[in-house]
């Protein structure tokens, strides 16, 4: 698949500024080794080899600088890595941080989890292609289990229609003024949301989902890291 917009400036969001309880590792999780590469670095990979991106820009632990630097930046010399961006404290915080460094030229942001290395091209261009049309898109897959909805005390209180339930991974793309937009009012009125989707919501504006791929995890434990492994294996 082709991106048409050729004349458009892609900007590309990367946060790994979270601590990574859950991979219960004294090493945060976007720098534990995958083959033989950081976590982080796979991920920076499928961007920088990608031919529509013009630039990146890496949301990390302040505290993390010097650790990024020598395990990601330099050992990799990617050339469309921009500069570092220091995280928040949420990780809504840690995307208005970055963009805050994007110039007034830059036509569509992506946002793509740091720990999230599988994605490839066909689900970028596919997530472009729907921004370009109407302004949002996620990358999400259909739910494979039934799902239910308990009160507080973990009794069943409703089982929605799977087929109306996606997951939602990233990329998340928008078109950029409209991702500032809702996150400015974000800011105006409070309110902390799990993904930079649900803020456009908010505003009003439709967020198409655009097909993922269940390769496409999110590494968050010690089980995950083992079907990383598995994927890898499978690309070589």
């Amino acid at each position: 698949m082709k991106w048409l917009q050729m004349n458009s400036k892609i900007s590309v969001l990367i946060p790994a500024a979270g601590q990574g309880k859950r991979m219960e590792s004294s090493v945060k999780k976007p720098y534990l080794m995958l083959a033989e590469k950081p976590i982080l670095s796979h991920t920076i990979d499928r961007f920088e080899q990608n031919t529509v991106i013009d630039e990146i820009y890496v949301i990390v632990d302040e505290a993390d600088f010097i650790t990024c630097h020598k395990n990601i930046l330099k050992p990799f010399g990617y050339r469309k890595v921009q500069e570092l961006v220091p995280g928040g404290e949420t990780r809504q915080v840690s995307v208005f941080n970055g963009l805050g460094k994007l110039s007034d030229d830059v036509d569509f942001v992506i946002i793509h989890d740091g720990v999230r290395p599988f994605i490839n091209d066909k689900i970028i261009f596919e997530c472009l292609e729907a921004t370009a049309e109407w302004g949002a898109a996620v990358s999400a897959v259909p739910v494979k289990e039934t799902i239910k909805i308990a009160n507080e005390e973990c009794f069943i209180v409703d089982t929605p229609k799977r087929d109306r339930l996606w997951r939602v991974q990233t990329p998340q793309v928008f078109r950029r003024s409209l991702l500032v937009e809702a996150h400015k009012k974000a800011v105006q009125d409070g309110i902390d949301a799990p993904d930079d989707a649900v803020l456009v919501e908010k505003l009003g504006f439709p967020v198409k989902l655009v097909m993922g791929s269940y390769k496409n995890v999110k590494l968050t434990t010690p089980e995950d890291l083992r079907i990383a492994e598995t994927l890898l294996n499978d690309e070589i």
